[in-house]
């Protein structure tokens, strides 16, 4: 037997926890001195307490984990318990980190107001181009939103162009429509520019139009940090007598593995106000 402050070692616990369940009848000591008051534990009540532990980590109370292990709850099911909770906080890490993401961005958009040169922007005409594509619906135009959208769709449309033997495809173009849901979502077009005759299952190929001035930037790092640039941009393109006629479309000019690396210009279609 391991009195209570072994027995907690063993257990990764505070005494004061033990005492607490010990209490409310959660886990009783297999023993207890009738002189000393003091409690002592069996190696075999680990077990147990490894359950009270897991299901308090899955958000019960101690009032639900003493129901729950009142009757007998299997290790399979614990198991099967405990791996939906393990899902489930991955998804809000995940959801925490894009949320970090944008509050950065916003914070970078926010300490670049009015540093962006005028050199920075160019106006030009974008020719038509012919492209291969798959398009998604994002809940919007934030980047929290396209980014989860418009990933997976370009891994499946490089996927299929390869299945069909396409090759010298690209470079990428993002481009985007309103939904026309009246809620804020945008139909995403993945896209890549593509030789004359290609063809590949599930795939749109056409050509997609050019734009005839269009104010353009080039912007560095992941897109999930665009904010910034396009924001720059906006403001560059009031300040110069311009008004925007659509959404901008993305050109991606390098893309290694690193997003931090990526170069993309934003082309944002103009007309003169």
């Amino acid at each position: 037997m391991f009195a209570i402050g072994d027995f907690a070692r063993h257990g990764r616990v505070s005494v004061r926890m033990l005492r607490h369940y010990d209490a409310i009848g959660l886990l009783r000591p297999a023993r207890v001195d009738p002189h000393s008051g003091y409690r002592f534990y069996t190696a075999g009540q680990l077990a147990r307490l490894n359950r009270v532990i897991a299901l308090k980590e899955l958000g019960f109370t101690l009032e639900q984990v003493g129901a729950i292990l009142g009757d007998e709850l299997g290790a399979e099911e614990l198991r099967g318990m405990l791996r939906l909770r393990q899902a489930e906080l991955e998804t809000a890490l995940r959801e925490a980190r894009a949320r970090l993401a944008q509050v950065g961005a916003r914070l970078r958009a926010i300490e670049s107001e009015g540093r962006m040169s005028t050199q920075d922007v160019v106006v030009k005409k974008i020719p038509a181009v012919r492209i291969a594509e798959l398009s998604g619906t994002a809940s919007s135009f934030g980047p929290e939103d396209i980014g989860p959208v418009i990933g997976p769709l370009y891994g499946e449309l490089c996927g299929r162009l390869e299945a069909a033997g396409v090759t010298g495809f690209g470079p990428g173009i993002a481009y985007y429509e309103d939904a026309g849901r009246g809620d804020g979502s945008v139909v995403v077009h993945a896209a890549m520019t593509v030789p004359e005759g290609t063809e590949a299952e599930g795939v749109r190929v056409h050509v997609l139009p050019g734009i005839e001035e269009a104010a353009t930037v080039v912007h560095r790092g992941s897109m999930d940090d665009v904010l910034p640039t396009a924001q720059a941009l906006a403001s560059w393109i009031e300040t110069n007598g311009y008004a925007s006629a659509g959404y901008a479309r993305e050109l991606y000019l390098e893309c290694p593995e690193d997003p931090a690396g990526w170069v993309a210009e934003i082309q944002e279609p103009v007309v003169r106000a």
